[in-house]
């Protein structure tokens, strides 16, 4: 599969060759459900804590007789009937994090990168960096690419640390790592770039 690769002015400089078992696989929807579910499971922290009735503080005394009231019976004020009591089946810290197979996952970053390369969203960009940290920089990169008002994602083969913190604080930017790559991290971004230096690496991670 042949590309253009595009520099950082927006012009293509030549074309390279995208290996087709990583980038034109038949898409399994399922293979990318299951990713993006693990996925969004996983940034669930699972602290969320409500006491129940034994763990209330207070007395254990019955507060009135059992008959002859005319009210309902009580015997302890730790009861969920009551203002303070304890809650009924609360909510208890777990993890909800899910097991997903390693060829599942890898098979659901394929078809995901597929469909976006089916549909024209996915492109090439040469490797380049920043001599600083300059977010006016990135955000003249992405203005020259026409996706400065477009939720953007940048896959680089090498952390680039002045690259990362230049895209930081923009709001529809984001920089990340081959090896941090989501399948959710590639359905979310509109466009998506793939420096030079990551195909390699992708193919060698994906394959």
């Amino acid at each position: 599969m042949k590309v253009d690769v595009l520099n950082t002015s927006g012009s293509v400089v030549k074309s390279v060759d995208l290996p087709d078992n990583v980038f034109a696989v038949e898409p399994n929807d399922h293979a990318i459900y299951l990713a993006v579910k693990a996925y969004q499971a996983a940034q669930r922290q699972g602290t969320h804590k409500a006491k129940e009735r034994a763990e209330i503080k207070g007395s254990t005394r019955k507060l009135k007789k059992q008959k002859g009231t005319g009210t309902a019976r009580a015997g302890s004020i730790k009861s969920p009937v009551f203002r303070g009591g304890g809650r009924v089946f609360g909510p208890r810290p777990r993890n909800y994090s899910l097991k997903l197979n390693k060829k599942v996952a890898r098979l659901a970053r394929r078809s995901a990168l597929s469909q976006r390369a089916a549909s024209g969203n996915l492109r090439v960009i040469e490797d380049f960096t920043f001599s600083g940290p300059k977010t006016k920089e990135y955000a003249t990169v992405m203005d020259n690419l026409k996706v400065a008002d477009t939720k953007s994602l940048l896959v680089v083969g090498d952390y680039d640390q002045n690259v990362y913190l230049s895209s930081r604080n923009l709001e529809k930017a984001k920089v990340i790592n081959v090896n941090e790559l989501s399948t959710f991290d590639l359905l979310a971004a509109r466009e998506i770039f793939i420096s030079e230096g990551a195909i390699s690496k992708l193919t060698e991670t994906l394959a």
